[in-house]
């Protein structure tokens, strides 16, 4: 094989390749020996067809599969010799006018990783801001907890129900006389003031006492999910059964009891644990975020652009599903627009980080096990559908970068977490209040992160929150060649393109999308109604009371 480079600017590659035809040939002919003896032709015993009656036969295939073979042989060749570390999935052009006989001619296009020095790990300095959890905040908790544990007693008959009352109704409906499918329920509670139902249907109960009947007419909304019913007005003939007012929770043992614990002592423990572990999980997040913006200050060298583009798509992407969703789409995805540069800028200081983190672990020993490997796939395959996980791991099978992608997220961890061992860490007592407002500031004031449009942390907007998904500083791009998914998780009040900096759960998802995979050289070096009368919200109807919800 020739090769013949035509391109070398900057981490751009670019080679033609020639394949004698000789080579090509011979190929050819050991395929033809290697199957002659398993075809079966009329006038021939098994395995005595004539070499040049297999070639007539099965040439064309046969041709086209060595063709194949030496195409990505020859490019795995090309890798190593030039000892190339593709970023991507190699551009490959076959000479089009070729034909059966001549050499043949192909084009490598590629960006190679840059040659990253792993910085000195001696002498990073971080600050831990740590939230003692206070007993106000577990009596919160408990509170919280009670309130939706909410408990209901018989009213006197002569109650009339009232804000905050539940009733207990049968309920059958109707359109022009006829009922409708669904629409009927018996024994079905009901808060006033819940917002559960269809506007109109709560209100018209307000005052109604046990035993009472009583007709209502409401109209279903013009956007309601049954195509029967959208728009309609409907009457409902109602009975209560019974007003119920709410009582007292109290925190005591019974009451850990009901929850299947031992008593109240064992609840409070376990809300303390809890506290502890959301708040550490900020903790992490401003010692991660620290500790990347010094690696990216001391640290700007060219990256791969085809790394930054796949690695903006996927930032892109989140972005515009988030906007989409939002209540004034028009709006987000307006604003989100307004700062595509600072997005491409973001995904740029990910790929950069992501190499640097890649070249640390590698020179102090970071590896992901065979044993946390098989964990993590899983994990990941619980989140498919059972029809889809099989597919699944088919695809963490055959595909290197995809097993490289789920495999990034835990990696990069393994390094944050082995240069804070390294570190010298001080500590600080904070309120959570104020943890969350550094985690802010950083967010602000992180190089290479949007400076303008920051989001009230109280109220973030639906490109807010789509950003979110993933820290500017935080996910990026290897040399494992892993582009890592959005992970998703909540964000603790973090601004426009920040967050994620914590632990990453993967994301529910649909069946995996295959990753285009760099030649197997590169592979190597790699190394997520109560009836008709329910509201659309949020409350899920009993299966028995299957009327269509909004």
């Amino acid at each position: 094989m020739q090769i013949n480079q035509t391109k070398n600017e900057g981490l751009k590659r670019a080679y033609q390749l020639t394949i004698p035809a000789s080579d090509i040939e011979k190929r050819i002919d050991a395929e033809v020996a290697k199957v002659a003896p398993q075809v079966k032709m009329p006038g021939f015993r098994p395995g005595k067809v004539p070499a040049n009656l297999v070639r007539k036969m099965h040439g064309e295939q046969i041709h086209a599969q060595i063709v194949n073979e030496t195409v990505r042989e020859s490019v795995d060749r090309l890798m190593k010799d030039e000892k190339l570390r593709p970023a991507m999935q190699p551009s490959i052009s076959f000479d089009e006018s070729y034909e059966e006989g001549k050499d043949a001619k192909l084009d490598v296009e590629l960006e190679v990783l840059p040659d990253v020095q792993a910085p000195d790990t001696d002498g990073i300095k971080l600050e831990r801001l740590t939230v003692p959890v206070t007993d106000e905040q577990v009596d919160e908790a408990l509170q919280n907890i009670a309130s939706q544990q909410k408990s209901y007693k018989d009213a006197a008959k002569t109650k009339k129900a009232g804000e905050g009352d539940q009733i207990i109704i049968d309920f059958t409906g109707s359109i022009d006389g006829v009922e409708f499918e669904g629409g009927k329920a018996e024994g079905a509670p009901l808060v006033i003031g819940s917002g559960q139902f269809i506007p109109g249907f709560e209100e018209q109960l307000t005052g109604v006492k046990t035993g009472e009947e009583k007709t209502i007419t409401v109209n279903f909304p013009d956007d309601y999910p049954a195509e029967n019913l959208k728009g309609k007005e409907a009457q409902f003939a109602i009975k209560v059964q019974q007003v119920k007012v709410e009582q007292e929770t109290k925190l005591d043992d019974e009451f850990a009891k009901s929850l299947g614990l031992e008593g109240i002592d064992k609840l409070r423990e376990l809300l303390r644990g809890q506290l502890e572990q959301e708040t550490n999980g900020l903790t992490r997040t401003q010692m991660k975020r620290q500790l990347l913006d010094q690696l990216a200050s001391g640290h700007d060298f060219p990256v791969p652009q085809s790394m930054v583009e796949a690695e903006f798509e996927q930032i892109w992407n989140q972005l515009q599903q988030e906007a989409a969703r939002d209540e004034n789409p028009e709006q987000a995805i307006k604003e989100v627009e307004s700062e595509k540069d600072d997005y491409r800028s973001i995904a740029e200081r990910r790929v950069r980080l992501g190499l640097l983190l890649s070249e640390i672990g590698q020179k102090n020993g970071v590896e992901v096990s065979g044993q946390e490997m098989n964990m993590l796939i899983q994990q990941a395959a619980q989140q498919y559908r059972q029809e889809d996980r099989q597919r699944f791991m088919q695809l963490i099978q055959s595909e290197p970068m995809a097993a490289a992608q789920l495999r990034a997220p835990l990696y990069e961890d393994k390094v944050v977490d082995f240069l804070f061992d390294k570190a010298e860490i001080t500590e600080r007592d904070v309120t959570r209040e104020e943890l969350e407002a550094a985690i802010e500031a950083e967010d602000q004031t992180g190089e290479a992160k949007p400076a303008a449009k920051k989001p009230s942390a109280k109220k973030p907007s639906a490109k807010k929150k789509a950003a979110s998904k993933k820290d500017s500083s935080d996910e990026a791009s290897s040399d494992e060649g892993a582009k890592k998914a959005p992970a998703k998780k909540p964000a603790a009040k973090k601004a426009a393109a920040d967050a994620d900096d914590g632990d990453k759960p993967v994301a529910k998802k649909k069946a995996p999308v295959k990753k285009a995979a760099t030649s197997k050289a590169a592979d190597e070096k790699a190394g997520d109604a109560e009836a008709a009368a329910k509201k659309p919200a949020a409350k899920k109807a009993p299966a028995k009371k299957a009327a269509p919800k909004k």
